[in-house]
């Protein structure tokens, strides 16, 4: 069966990958059939030939879940995105196991949360203070005495 994947080249810690047409069981640093194009990583930059992978997807070539999801961003197929991180069982179980436990504190969590609070209780209308105008005539009746008063020299 034929495949569509990436071989990687260049220098270390600067990867740069060979867009290739190869058989699956075959390594990808030996001879392959064609060369489709090249991809950077860092720069994200993606050289394609539209055409022969097009063609060669048309003969039954089987492409990687990687570059089957950048031919999804570049409209070269249709289709679903293909998940290309895989979890070990080991690992799925751990998470699995986590989230059972997590659930019974979520649904104590959940009552507590879904109580409805008292309502306050309804402010009374404030209610104008007299008080405050016999201040302000007391207030007047001395800056009244003080105008009276002749002040000392």
């Amino acid at each position: 069966m034929l495949a569509i994947r990436l071989s990687r080249k260049g220098k270390k810690k600067q990867p740069l990958y060979q867009i290739i047409v190869n058989e699956k069981t075959k390594d990808t640093q030996g001879d392959y059939l064609e060369n489709l194009g090249f991809y950077n990583p860092k720069t994200k930059e993606l050289n394609l030939k539209i055409d022969r992978i097009k063609y060669w997807l048309s003969k039954g070539a089987q492409a990687s879940d990687t570059l089957w999801n950048k031919f999804i961003d570049k409209g070269i197929v249709e289709g679903k995105k293909r998940a290309v991180t895989k979890i070990s069982q080991s690992r799925m179980a751990k998470i699995t196991e986590k989230q059972k436990k997590a659930e019974p504190e979520i649904k104590e969590q959940l009552p507590k949360a879904e109580e409805p609070e008292p309502e306050p209780e309804p402010v009374p209308e404030p209610v104008p203070e007299p008080e405050k105008k016999e201040v302000t005539e007391k207030v007047e009746e001395k800056e009244a005495k003080q105008e009276e008063t002749p002040k000392a020299a």
